[in-house]
């Protein structure tokens, strides 16, 4: 094949491929190898599926419903392009007795529009709006697939990992934030065998490019002209949209920005060097400098001292996530956490706020006991040997992988500790460090 994105080459017998994607399939179920000619972005999905302890006759589980439904999609980014989706696809999806679906970053779908009898159909599996379509909670599908690997992606019939899909077919295509990059969900169509075509692919494609160019037009919604954007979760270099410029910023004024966005009111340079620098022979000569250095990036008229603070607004994502935390939101703030606030700094100040927010949010994700959110955090870079997340998604999903990676997390804590020591409830953020 000359695409591997593509499901089927042009001329293959669609009944054939999926008589030999089944027997692939229970190949893989049963013993978990892999045999062609199954594609390898499928082979890797149907891996990632396995390891999230996906079962292959499970379904997909709706997590949000009426009013949490409506008030999620309002502020969600992609409501503000779905007449364009519907413009675009909706005539397509009703003739060709399809569906059109959009998802967030998490897989959980938004809407689901087209055909009503192919929506009926689709309801049985629970392919509705506010269900969970990630690869960790439903495996191999285009849209969770699609947001999970960052690509468009076509899944053909036996390709889903679970079976009660498998006669469907669908693709899908990643839907980013123009400003920031990051990805906001995807736009899919699901429907019948006729969408396994190269053209399925490359028009779902072309409809995500359209709403990333319609987004980059739109002025952010309710948010001043004159102020500043910070980007800082989950990446070492922070980003900052300010006058319509994007500046990817040092470390150093990664943390600046960071700590003068939490305080509006300012910060002496005492006060800054505290926060900033834990060698106290750093002189404020030093700070001085990286101030200059920062004012000359910002531009004229937007950083001030005596004391030192920012003159206009600014929104970051910390913040959002704070805002949703404090709603009791959770889900909406697990949308909005990109990963650890500057993971590889060791300023004392940003070290205690990104240990306050992750903290907050993984307490609320295990007093929630949601199992998809748990999981999410769990198979996240960041939550990978979070022992209280663990413990907690195995009381709501005891599958076998989830039950290895608890014993293996239970043994390497009881490894870390001194022989005869009862380590009981301690977490992983009590382990010893070496």
């Amino acid at each position: 094949m000359t695409d591997p994105w593509v499901a089927l080459e042009p001329g293959a017998d669609p009944v054939q491929r999926m008589r030999v994607l089944r027997r692939a399939h229970q190949s893989f179920t049963e013993a978990g190898t892999v045999t062609r000619p199954v594609r390898s972005v499928v082979a890797d999905s149907w891996r990632r599926s396995a390891r999230a302890g996906v079962a292959p006759d499970g379904t997909a589980s709706v997590e949000l419903t009426d009013g949490d439904l409506g008030s999620y999609r309002a502020e969600h980014p992609l409501a503000r392009v779905m007449p364009l989706f519907r413009e675009l696809m909706g005539t397509f999806a009703a003739d060709g007795e399809h569906l059109l679906a959009v998802c967030d970053a998490q897989g959980r779908l938004l809407w689901v529009e087209g055909h009503p009898v192919t929506r009926r159909q689709a309801d049985r599996m629970n392919f509705v709006p506010g269900a969970r379509w990630s690869e960790t909670a439903v495996g191999t599908n285009a849209p969770g697939t699609s947001v999970a690997v960052d690509r468009p992606v076509q899944v053909f019939a036996a390709e889903h990992f679970s079976r009660r899909v498998q006669p469907w077919t669908c693709a899908a295509a990643p839907v980013h934030d123009p400003r920031t990059g990051r990805v906001l969900g995807a736009v899919d169509i699901t429907g019948g065998d006729g969408l396994a075509h190269p053209h399925s692919l490359g028009f779902v494609q072309a409809v995500a490019r359209a709403a990333e160019s319609h987004l980059a037009l739109l002025a952010p919604p309710e948010t001043r002209t004159d102020g500043l954007e910070l980007t800082a979760l989950g990446r070492d270099e922070a980003q900052l949209l300010a006058r319509g410029r994007k500046i990817r910023l040092s470390r150093r004024h990664s943390e600046i920005l960071v700590l003068l966005a939490r305080h509006p009111e300012g910060l002496t340079g005492d006060e800054l060097l505290c926060a900033l620098y834990e060698d106290e022979s750093v002189t404020p000569v030093t700070l001085r400098a990286e101030l200059a250095r920062l004012r000359r990036l910002l531009g004229p008229g937007l950083l001030e001292s005596r004391p030192y603070r920012l003159t206009v607004p600014v929104e970051s994502d910390v913040a959002v996530v704070e805002r949703r935390l404090g709603t009791g939101s959770v889900t909406a703030a697990m949308a909005a956490y990109a990963g650890p606030l500057l993971p590889s700094s060791g300023a004392p100040a940003v070290v205690r706020l990104r240990r306050r927010l992750a903290d907050g949010l993984r307490t609320a994700l295990v007093a929630r006991r949601d199992p998809d959110l748990l999981a999410d955090w769990a198979r996240a870079p960041w939550g990978e040997d979070d022992l209280d997340v663990w413990r907690a998604l195995a009381s709501v999903r005891p599958t076998a992988a989830v039950r290895s990676r608890l014993d293996a997390l239970e043994r390497e804590l009881s490894a870390a500790w001194p022989r005869g020591w009862a380590p009981g409830g301690a977490t992983s953020s009590q382990r010893p460090r070496s």
